[in-house]
């Protein structure tokens, strides 16, 4: 049976999440599945895609923070008669606390949603999109990922893993005609620094809008140029900085820029 292709689009409601559905909408013209907890932000953002830009939305109401919860999505998806075209890992949360502090359940929920949920996800659109010789996956990190981050310490982890999966899988998948994109934000105008608990951080005056990091990320996985990209102006020369300094300096540097 033939399936319409779709973009998969994973914490939606609002931030990054939302910016990319908007811009997508009004570029590709696919099918949108929008996936959030918040099933009424979805619904609302749906409509007014669908009245600006006459493209078919899907909303999905899933907290894949909860084990079994990514399975769940794949199984929607294909009972829409929808095949994922292109995935888009975007949920995730950080928290801004000493990690002896955090309650135990609150870093596993981190864990398995940012690392386990969408790893799961991109296990299971790979066999589909290898079939059609055709797919984009693209993994939303952080410039965390680069360094270790006091008081971001489970956060900055799953970061690393997510760049590190990313681009190990996009030089597996090249050949498949599958481009893997890991996409390393700093800090963004979103809900994610209400759930994290940085007001009053330096992190907070630096932020970039969520329109300009979805800009960015589109452009990047448009141009299938590179594995990962990093967003903002100040943000690009990390990578190289991390490499030029001592590891143990920019520990300490990134603790600093979290401290409250």
């Amino acid at each position: 049976m033939s399936h319409t292709l779709a973009t998969v689009i994973t914490g939606a409601s609002s931030g990054i999440g939302e910016a990319l559905a908007r811009q997508l909408a009004a570029q590709e013209k696919q099918t949108l599945v929008l996936v959030a907890r918040r099933k009424d932000k979805l619904e609302a953002l749906a409509s007014d895609l669908r009245s600006q830009h006459g493209v078919r939305v899907e909303v999905l109401g899933l907290d894949l923070e909860q084990v079994g919860a990514a399975a769940e999505l794949v199984t929607a998806v294909e009972g829409l008669g929808l095949s994922v075209d292109t995935l888009i890992n975007n949920a995730g949360f950080g928290l801004n606390d000493n990690f002896g502090d955090m309650p135990l359940d609150r870093i596993q929920g981190m864990m398995q949603l940012n690392m386990v949920a969408l790893t799961e996800l991109c296990h299971a659109v790979l066999p589909s999109m290898r079939e059609r010789k055709q797919g984009r996956i693209m993994n939303i990190a952080s410039v965390a990922a680069f360094q270790a981050c006091p008081n971001f310490a489970v956060y900055a982890a799953t970061k690393g893993y997510v760049l590190m999966l990313s681009e190990a899988l996009a030089v597996e998948e090249k050949a498949n005609g599958i481009n893997v994109l890991a996409v390393c934000p700093g800090a963004t105008a979103t809900p994610f620094h209400d759930v994290a608990g940085n007001e009053g951080t330096f992190l907070t005056k630096i932020m970039d809008s969520p329109d300009t990091v979805a800009k960015t990320a589109i452009r990047a996985m448009k141009c299938a140029c590179s594995s990962s990209v990093v967003t903002g102006v100040m943000n690009k020369p990390l990578p190289l900085i991390n490499r030029l300094m001592p590891r143990q300096c920019m520990t300490w540097m990134a603790g600093k820029l979290a401290a409250r």
